[in-house]
């Protein structure tokens, strides 16, 4: 089943996804911590912190949207940065915070799709994904063509939702996720689907072995998950 924001409304997954994200992006920052009691931010931390051996010298974020995961990517002290998002609204968010905190000449922002990457083959050291796989269209061409971009023996870093399975936590992550922050997302973003498409794209998405075994089978090497904070979220961490 393809889950959408706009149900009812016409257009496909990812002309929706970018209006979504072109709807909330002045509140996307804030709602990100805010929701996440700032959780999100230790889990950046920790995905990057997986590539330090690998010293990647030219990453690529996919679905960078307004940046964070790539600015977390400073800290392996790359060549260069490079975040491409569907999302107008909010690269344009990204690229004022990049101006802001002085790392324009660090980290560039593009307007690129994940399933048409606008790069040559074998073109980075790592590819990174922060909470954005669960909105690509078609998840398999997605991942291939990330696949294409990254060099031999390059890495791609994952960090995705999740479901908790043991008791009492699935049963109030459940009920957070589908009652209180649909609610808090509506009131403050002001649109009134965002934050309902968010725990419905993250039912639906293959998490765990599920997604391993995606990843295995589209060719990617030495593949592990890392489950977060009980299982809420997880890294995804695979070599071409």
């Amino acid at each position: 089943m393809t889950v959408v924001p706009y149900k009812g409304e016409a257009g496909s997954k990812k002309q929706q996804v970018a209006k979504m994200f072109d709807s909330i992006s002045g509140k996307y920052d804030f709602l990100n911590h805010f929701l996440s009691l700032g959780i999100d931010i230790l889990w950046r931390k920790k995905a990057i912190k997986l590539l330090q051996k690998e010293k990647p010298r030219k990453i690529l974020d996919v679905a960078t949207g307004t940046g964070d995961f790539a600015i977390e990517a400073l800290a392996l002290n790359p060549d260069q940065v490079i975040g491409v998002d569907i999302s107008a609204g909010m690269l344009e968010i990204g690229r004022k915070k990049m101006k802001k905190l002085g790392y324009e000449n660090k980290i560039s922002l593009h307007l690129g799709d994940s399933e048409g990457l606008d790069f040559e083959e074998n073109s980075f050291d790592a590819v990174i994904v922060a909470f954005g796989v669960r909105n690509f269209e078609n998840l398999e061409k997605g991942l291939t063509d990330i696949k294409r971009v990254l060099r031999n023996n390059g890495t791609l870093v994952v960090l995705e939702f999740s479901k908790p399975t043991t008791f009492p936590l699935k049963q109030f992550y459940n009920f957070y996720f589908k009652n209180i922050l649909p609610l808090v997302g509506k009131i403050i973003s002001k649109d009134n689907s965002a934050y309902t498409y968010l725990p419905e794209s993250v039912n639906e998405f293959p998490y765990g072995k599920k997604f391993v075994g995606i990843m295995e089978n589209l060719g990617f090497k030495s593949v592990k998950c890392t489950p977060l904070t009980f299982g809420i979220s997880s890294i995804y961490l695979g070599k071409k």
